[in-house]
Parts: C-alpha cells; structure tokens; sequence
C-alpha cells in the first residue's frame, strides 16, 4: 500500500525514517479519533486476531497479522477487536494508542537498526517532538504543545474559519490586510491538532470552539462550505468525550 512517490519503501537516512514513522503515525491518529467509528466498525469481536497497520502513505487497515515468519517488519499488537466491547470505549482506544506508539517506534528503529548512536538520537529527537498516538487520543498535551495552547487562547480567531486561498469572503482594506498579516504571524506556532503540521494561511483551518484546538479541515473532513454552516465547531477528540 506504501506507494506514494515521495515515500521510500526502504527508508535508509535519518529523515527518510522519520517521513515514514510519521506518515504511519497520522494514519493511526485518524483512526482512532477522526475515523474512529469506521475503525471501531471493524474491529469486530467475533473475528480472528486483528492487527491496527498504520502505512507511510498516510493510510491504515484493520487486518489480520502476517503470516511469514519472521515478519518483513515488525508486527503491531495482535487481536485488538477482542477487548473492544469488554472495556469502556475510551479506554479500549487509549490501549490501542500505547500498543500503536509501541509499534511505530519499533518500526522507526527497525529501518534506523544500522544508524550511528548519533544517527539514532537525531531519530528519536525529531520523534519526541511529536505527541504519541496516546497523548492524542487521551487528550494528554505535551508541555511544548500546552504553552502553545495557552498562546492560542489568548489570540482572537479572524472567523473561527479560514479560508484555503488566504483571503476572506469579502476584499480587506490596507488596514484588514496588515491586520491579517499579523495573525499570521501570531498563529506561526500553532499546529494542526490531527497531522501536527504548522500553521499556514494558504490552507483552510478551522478552530474548536471547544478546547481551541487548531485543525486543517482536510484533516477533519470538514470543507470551507461547510464550515460556513457550523455556528460553533466542535472537533473529533471532544465529540468522542460525549461519546464516551
């Protein structure tokens, strides 16, 4: 499944590790909050063993294990749909996320099994810069992640919505344009709470009225149209609370 052109199948340096964890990494991520009732869907009880496979191409499968022995690569935790309906959702979720960021790791250091103790530092750094699956999931925020929080709250949103081209509904004044200009900068540190990319005003965002969490609307699945229809937004992570 790992066919995207800018994806080695075969990840030999340091960055090309870390492109791969990461796109395996936000796959995991959708399914457990954004795409969360199609994966819970899946996990079926009454089926066989049942593995969470994350793909460097952003994509995920729930799907039975591998059967060579040993493995191309390392195998993520067998048999998750078993304790779905014994455990409270969000608990069962939370334990797929630790056995997932379990895995990523193993997978990341199976391709960096050859790197220098230097080599293998930079790795993990880069990769400790992103929260786990589990913080996510359970809504645990990293402290880089909670000061930025806190910054963002303290910024009025422009509309609640942006819109991907960078500019609004209607022509801004000099004065609006450099207002905008601005946020933006203001904004430069805030990261999409789905795939952890940093803000840009060339892409449709839109923030939770909620916990004021950030989110590029790909991510969300929410469109610019139909953003203009939602009086307060509420993301995924915090309709799982209810949920649950």
């Amino acid at each position: 499944m790992e066919t995207a052109a800018s994806i080695s199948s075969n990840p030999r340096t340091v960055e090309e590790v870390f492109r791969d964890f990461r796109g395996r990494r936000i796959a995991i991520v959708r399914a457990l909050t954004t795409e969360v009732e199609r994966f819970y869907s899946l996990c079926d009880p009454e089926k066989e063993n049942l593995c969470l496979y994350g793909f460097a191409d952003e994509s995920w499968e729930v799907n039975l294990p591998a059967e060579e022995v040993p493995p191309e690569l390392p195998e993520p935790a067998l048999g998750i749909n078993f304790a779905r309906d014994g455990m409270q959702r969000k608990d069962w979720l939370s334990l797929v996320a630790v056995h997932s960021d379990a895995w990523l790791l193993a997978v990341a250091f199976y391709h960096g099994a050859r790197f220098n103790r230097a080599e293998r530092k930079r790795l993990f750094s880069m990769i400790n810069d992103l929260p786990t699956v589990f913080e996510v999931v359970a809504d645990r925020k990293q402290t880089k992640e909670k000061t930025n929080s806190d910054n963002s709250g303290s910024k009025s949103k422009p509309s609640g919505k942006r819109v991907g081209d960078g500019q609004s509904k209607n022509p801004k004044s000099k004065e609006e344009d450099e207002t905008y200009e601005d946020e933006e900068g203001e904004h430069s540190d805030t990261i999409c709470g789905i795939c952890e990319e940093t803000y840009s005003n060339d892409e449709f965002w839109i923030g939770c009225d909620s916990c004021e969490r950030w989110y590029h609307g790909k991510c969300v699945k929410i469109s610019v149209a139909k953003a203009q229809s939602i009086r307060q937004y509420k993301c995924p992570l915090c309709n799982n609370k209810k949920v649950r």
